[in-house]
This record gives structure tokens, C-alpha cells and sequence, in this order.
């Protein structure tokens, strides 16, 4: 069990401040990794952290073990928080706040084998080709990126 598991165990419901690295990575094509849990939004890699983790190996966790796929080079691009990252689902689910601190990767190896015991799915897309179900707010913050990502582009 993780550390979020064990502290929501003894919060129940109330608010838990979660953080979630996450890592944009770009291949030499220009397109940006997207994956999603089946039937959910698409957005880009990420995990949550655990006790005694960095960021940076949440990263490299989270992404070897969901999609296949090794770091080899991490670059920040972000920290974000706020409402656009609070989470006030129905009644008896779990509330939570994010802080999502961004990264850029454009050096990796391996091919992308997602985990199917989880049901992920994991694609490359052209940055101006994102799926329609790509989560909102990591849209909003790919098209403010986009110039930025683009200089990754070959």
C-alpha cells in the first residue's frame, strides 16, 4: 500500500494534498506521449509520490512500470496548484488538491508496452493533433507550452 492509501485511511474523505509529477515526453517526430486508464481522459505520464521518493524517480517509476519506457533525462518545465487542480468529487469519494510539477523528456529508450493489467493505453500524437479527450487543464497547459516544446521538435 502507498503513502496516500495509508494517510486516506486515517482522513477518510476529507482533503489530501497529493502531489503528481508528470513528464512530457517528446519523440524525435515532434509528438508528444499521451496515455490515459481505458474510458478516461488522456493526458501525459505521471504518478503520485511516494514517502521517501523523489520526484524525479516517481517519474521514472511510475512511467518504466505503466508505459514501458525508460528516462533517461528529465527537465522541469513547471510546478502548478490551485483550483484548476482541486478535486471535489460526489459525495463519499475522496477530495483532493494536486501541486503537478512538470517535466520535459526528450531522451528515452525502449518501446512503448503499456501495462495492460491496468488498461492503459499510451500513444504519440502530433501536438496539434491531441485527442478530444485530452484532460483540459494539461491541454491548456500543452498550447502555452507548445512553443516552448516545439524547439524539442525535429
Amino acid at each position: 500500500m502507498g503513502y496516500c492509501e495509508d494517510i486516506r485511511k486515517m482522513i477518510g474523505n476529507s482533503p489530501l494534498i497529493i502531489v503528481r509529477p508528470s513528464v512530457a515526453i517528446i519523440n524525435n517526430k515532434g509528438e508528444i506521449l499521451m496515455s490515459r486508464y481505458s474510458g478516461a481522459t488522456w493526458g501525459i505520464p505521471g504518478g503520485i509520490l511516494q514517502l521517501n521518493e523523489s520526484v524525479e524517480d516517481c517519474i521514472k517509476r511510475n512511467v518504466q512500470e505503466d508505459i514501458g519506457i525508460l528516462i533517461n533525462k528529465l527537465e522541469l518545465f513547471g510546478v502548478y496548484s490551485g483550483m484548476e487542480l482541486y478535486t471535489k468529487p460526489e459525495e463519499g469519494e475522496d477530495e483532493y488538491h494536486v501541486v503537478a510539477i512538470g517535466y520535459l523528456c526528450t531522451e528515452f529508450e525502449g518501446e512503448l508496452t503499456p501495462d495492460e493489467n491496468q488498461a492503459i493505453e499510451a500513444e504519440f500524437f502530433k501536438l496539434d493533433h491531441l485527442p478530444e479527450e485530452t484532460d483540459p487543464f494539461i491541454k491548456n497547459k500543452l498550447v502555452e507550452l507548445k512553443v516552448q516544446l516545439e524547439k524539442y521538435c525535429v
